[in-house]
């Protein structure tokens, strides 16, 4: 089986100004943020903040619930399917975001798909270690399934943190012996704890806002000692066959472009069908701009597109009867 890598060419104006934006806003404060236990505590004021610059859009439903033990809100579009589903893990470097930050463009998403979106607040740094957030994004596919979604309706999507969450928490359900879900989207996914690659890499200078020497640090936090390579750490070194088919996509000037590659290679070469969307010098996880960005509202449709693909039921075969009705 070969990578079927996708090249999305072309970087809009508005785009190159979102980027020049958070390169002299976002990243010198990233680079400076204290990584330790005082220091990640006010990142909550990121997601009280939110609503004030990525408001709900006014057609969504929002209903929150309590999945798996934790917080979580359904987003819906209007004539959302009921028995389909996107389970979505926030990004934020396992210390910042939640529901708000993301709500906006999770709606995008249920609108795109047309199916309903259930949001994980999975807890985070300071107050629990990664093996917590896992255990929670685990809990809450769980929960999903005692709700009656069969699991061949169900996708798993992330960006960034929560990228990792879809490909880690998927893995550990499938070993507790939880069925798999029908897809996993990936939006410029943290896969790999080892900062090496990314530290080495290009696009550690040309990022505008991710701060690639600065992962050891984070993955130090996370982990708890923890060797990094280890495949419970790191879902890029697990046993990924068995996986369902999986869209990432990641934009071609991003720390995380290696993290992306690597995975796309080993889920290729473990028989997983994936495509790897490439975007021509777009921010990291840009969909989240899209009321900026004209192409992240295009890749927020494509996700669209392949979770319908992956979760809508199939359409029965020419002169296939329906179940209970009687042959003529």
């Amino acid at each position: 089986m070969d990578l079927l890598v996708e090249s999305r060419p072309g970087t809009t104006v508005r785009s190159r100004l979102t980027a020049r934006g958070l390169r002299l806003t976002v990243g010198p404060l990233l680079s400076v943020w204290p990584l330790n236990r005082h220091g990640l505590r006010p990142a909550v004021a990121i997601d009280l903040a939110a609503p004030l610059a990525l408001p709900t859009p006014r057609w969504a439903e929002v209903e929150p619930v309590a999945s798996g033990g934790v917080r979580a809100e359904w987003v819906r579009a209007p004539h959302a399917a009921p028995d389909r589903a996107v389970l979505y893990f926030h990004g934020g470097g396992f210390f910042s975001c939640g529901l708000r930050t993301h709500r906006r463009m999770i709606a995008r998403i249920a609108a795109a798909s047309g199916a309903p979106v259930l949001s994980v607040a999975y807890r985070q740094l300071p107050e629990v270690p990664l093996a917590v957030s896992v255990e929670d994004a685990v809990g809450a596919y769980r929960w999903l399934l005692d709700q009656g979604y069969s699991a061949d309706r169900i996708a798993v999507a992330g960006d960034s943190a929560g990228g990792f969450l879809a490909f880690a928490a998927t893995l550990r359900a499938m070993a507790e012996g939880l069925p798999r879900p029908a897809a996993l989207v990936a939006l410029a996914p943290l896969t790999d704890l080892d900062h090496t690659a990314k530290v080495a890499h290009a696009n550690a200078r040309l990022d505008a806002y991710l701060p690639a020497r600065r992962v050891r640090r984070l993955a130090a936090l996370l982990t708890e000692g923890a060797v990094p390579l280890d495949p419970a750490v790191s879902p890029v070194n697990a046993d990924l066959a068995g996986l369902p088919p999986t869209l990432i996509q990641v934009s071609s000037s991003e720390m995380l472009l290696p993290d992306a590659e690597l995975m796309a290679e080993r889920l290729t070469a473990a028989g997983v069908p994936c495509r790897l969307q490439v975007w021509e010098n777009q921010v990291h996880v840009f969909q989240v701009f899209a009321d900026l960005v004209p192409e992240g509202l295009a890749a927020l449709h494509e996700v669209g597109a392949f979770v319908s693909e992956h979760t809508a039921p199939r359409a029965a075969p020419s002169g296939s009867r329906r179940p209970g009705t009687a042959a003529a």
